[in-house]
């Protein structure tokens, strides 16, 4: 395993704080067959058609539906674009597990597309199916090419990432100094002052988790998460309670995003208690993809989808309205958007090599240390 890995010319950036995706409590039903047919449109390959039509299923997270949001934008361009097609999000209760698990049992699954996998879910997803829960994407639609070098989370090709985001501190500099190091999150001056969330529930959380194994290697960072707990770190579920116990001034720091500052700034704002912090000025780079279901039922409409998704409009407003950073080449932001979101020196993450085989193992160490107390 690599030490730690460097993404050059990634243009990572971050879940947003207002529709927080990645920090995900999704909810959501989990009924009805799929068909493992092909699909019912009528053309193959990369080509676009107004022609295609029927219902495209999109599994994803909660706050990547509903008004305002990436997901909403996306139903209402798409259908747009494809008056014959109908575009439905279901938002799963335990996420990717829930189809994870529906796989095992040989249940159908009720989704044509998969929004919001990360490397580590992907990687998790293997470990525990004999057969791959997605199918190949990469030679089927257009526009891979344009993907920034650095992001791509997986090597068969199976998941499109559609926009990355950055781990780092948010912190209120009213009542504490920036720490600079990881190992500076132990010391005195700090204690009590940190809010982190489980990485066996929270996008973040497991971010977070996998940046200490980059920082303190395998064999030290239960060690280092000890460290952490004996200096009164606190432990919550997901990022939104957590950030709700930042903001009620529970701690004056917190595992967040980089683009925090997108979100939460004006007149009206205190910008000292929403400045970004990165430890050895790095922030750990969780790219968010896209993937098709191997038992889709619609799988010509899911590449188009695809395809639109990875289009320079979709990209500029789905980085707009999830407050990350586009997943392609060439897409012009908004001077606020430039100003706000912050990009770390170093950019650090996992390849899914490096994760196959480890991700799970490493949680569960984890969480029996310390989830559990």
């Amino acid at each position: 395993m690599e030490r730690r890995r460097f993404l050059r010319n990634a243009g990572a950036g971050i879940v947003g704080v207002s529709a927080l995706a990645g920090c995900r409590s999704p909810s959501g039903d989990d009924e009805g067959p799929t068909r493992t047919d092909s699909g019912n449109g009528t053309t193959t390959g990369a080509a676009t058609t107004t022609s295609l039509g029927g219902t495209l299923r999109v599994a994803t997270y909660s706050s990547f539906t509903g008004e305002g949001t990436a997901g909403n934008w996306l139903k209402s361009a798409f259908e747009s674009k494809y008056p014959d097609a109908t575009v439905e999000f279901t938002t799963p209760e335990n996420g990717l597990n829930q189809y994870v698990q529906r796989a095992n049992e040989g249940a159908p699954i009720d989704a044509d597309l998969y929004v919001g996998l990360n490397t580590g879910e992907l990687a998790r997803a293997d470990e525990q199916l004999d057969e791959s829960l997605f199918q190949s994407l990469r030679e089927d639609v257009a526009g891979t090419d344009r993907i920034k070098g650095g992001l791509d989370i997986d090597p068969e090709g199976r998941a499109l990432p559609y926009d990355t985001g950055y781990i780092s501190l948010v912190y209120d500099e009213n009542e504490v100094a920036q720490p600079e190091t990881f190992d500076a999150l132990l010391e005195p001056e700090y204690e009590g002052d940190l809010i982190v969330q489980n990485a066996q529930q929270s996008d973040p959380g497991r971010a977070f988790l996998l940046w200490t194994i980059l920082a303190k290697d395998v064999d030290g960072y239960l060690d280092y998460w000890q460290g952490l707990q004996d200096n009164g770190v606190t432990i919550m579920s997901d990022w939104e309670p957590a950030y709700e116990a930042y903001m009620n001034d529970e701690a004056p720091m917190i595992v967040s995003y980089s683009t925090d500052q997108v979100y939460y700034h004006g007149e009206d704002v205190d910008m000292a208690k929403h400045q970004v912090g990165f430890l050895e000025d790095q922030g750990y780079a969780n790219p968010e993809a896209l993937a098709m279901f191997s038992s889709a039922s619609n799988g010509d409409l899911g590449r188009r989808f695809v395809e639109f998704v990875l289009s320079e409009e979709a990209q500029a407003e789905i980085a707009e309205r999830n407050v990350q950073f586009p997943a392609v080449e060439g897409v012009e932001m908004s001077e606020e958007f430039e100003r706000y979101a912050y990009e770390p020196p170093e950019p650090v993450t996992f390849t899914y090599e490096e994760l196959a085989g480890n991700v799970s193992t490493w949680i569960e160490d984890w969480a029996r240390q310390v989830a559990s107390k």
